[in-house]
């Protein structure tokens, strides 16, 4: 289910050893992710029994974190998977249910829908948990809230707790509106703009620092960081951290483009482009059109069967995005003038974190002026984040 675009992933990656040894040469250039360095945290799971938050995107090198940590006889007892599943391939919203690893035997147990925080029964028996999930940096992207709650039952548990850090595929920029508390959802549960520009490492730091976690409680927290990285480095992930960011490119585009899921407008789910593609039917005819169909990661697609005039994102011109790109709601808005634009609304200020954006779009705001909204909001945010910050 790659998309034409694919991802970009050096062959030195792919083919890693699954456990690095200590006299392996590093290349400089090449960044090796906390799962890799097993020398700083294997100390600390001996003769521990381990419970493991990951889901497809836990590897070292080609192999499962959980099936790696087995073969050097560590003792992992449960497995906690966020949204989509432990295999990853649950659509959006999805309920996902506990079970058994088919290939481990191992109890897997969901931390989405009705069971978002472990509780202190699941949690019982367990000396530490290890945290490896890929993030991509966006607020709404629930896997840091998964990581808060995960946090929040280890401190009341006095478990310490060890976050395997991975790179953010959006980390060079930070932008957007900073989350106003009286939205606080599972899709955002912290005062940081859409796009905060942190790795998932840095992020728990921050939310402890900033004692976000109920009470007051601080986790026992410990991060193993990535070698060779910094917020610039342009990391291509080795497999798709959800089923419908399948490319470099819908990476890129998820943060201005999932306010869209809030409207009529289709970012293209349900097609081999989602996330580099948007359309309605009712949009005036362009040179590209789309027509979604259910399939693995979209089972029910809006506009399934029906033909959408839109926009391909996905050419060889587009550039790494420097900020959130706000056309695409502006022209969409503009372009469904007199039709029903945005048809969750309440979803659709979970998502932007305001109610303000939903207004400033009904009367017309121009990019210039929203951004400037924001602004001042960014400004305090980056003063703060840049007290967690582990890489430059």
């Amino acid at each position: 289910m790659i998309s034409a675009c694919g991802y970009s992933t050096s062959p030195q990656t792919i083919d890693r050893e699954p456990q690095p040894r200590e006299d392996q040469l590093i290349i400089p250039s090449e960044v090796y992710v906390g799962a890799e360095q097993t020398a700083q945290y294997l100390p600390s799971l001996k003769d521990k029994k381990v419970g493991i938050i990951g889901n497809q995107s836990s590897l070292i090198g080609k192999t499962h974190l959980v099936d790696s940590l087995l073969s050097l006889k560590v003792d992992v007892i449960k497995v906690f998977s966020p949204e989509h599943g432990f295999r990853g391939d649950a659509d959006a919203g999805e309920h996902v249910s506990s079970e058994k690893d088919q290939k481990t035997g191992l109890p897997i147990v969901s931390l989405y829908g009705n069971n978002k925080k472990p509780t202190q029964a699941q949690l019982k028996g367990l000396d530490v948990v290890v945290f490896d999930i890929q993030d991509v940096g966006v607020r709404f992207y629930t896997y840091i809230s998964t990581l808060h709650y995960v946090m929040e039952a280890c401190a009341e548990a006095n478990i310490p707790m060890i976050v395997l850090d991975r790179p953010n595929p959006n980390a060079h920029y930070v932008d957007g509106p900073i989350l106003d508390p009286k939205f606080t959802s599972f899709v955002g549960m912290h005062p940081v703009p859409i796009v905060y520009g942190m790795t998932i490492g840095e992020y728990g730091k921050m939310i402890n620092g900033e004692k976000w976690l109920e009470k007051n409680l601080n986790c026992d927290l410990t991060v193993i960081p990535c070698q060779n990285y910094t917020h610039d480095t342009q990391y291509s992930l080795p497999v798709p951290p959800s089923p419908n960011l399948r490319s470099d490119v819908s990476i890129q585009l998820y943060p201005s483009l999932c306010i869209l899921e809030a409207t009529t407008v289709s970012v293209g789910r349900g097609t081999d482009g989602p996330f580099e593609i948007y359309g309605h039917p009712d949009f005036p005819k362009t040179n590209f059109e789309f027509t979604p169909k259910p399939g693995p990661g979209s089972k029910d697609p809006k506009y399934d069967g029906k033909k959408c005039n839109g926009y391909n994102l996905n050419d060889s011109s587009h550039a790494r995005a420097t900020q959130l790109d706000l056309r695409f709601l502006v022209n969409s808005s503009q372009l469904l003038k007199g039709k029903t634009f945005v048809d969750r609304p309440d979803m659709f200020k979970l998502l932007s974190g305001n109610d303000v954006l939903i207004e400033q779009l009904k009367d017309g705001k121009s990019e210039e002026a929203i951004r400037a909204s924001w602004q001042d909001g960014l400004t305090e945010f980056i003063a703060i984040r840049v007290k967690y910050l582990v890489y430059e």
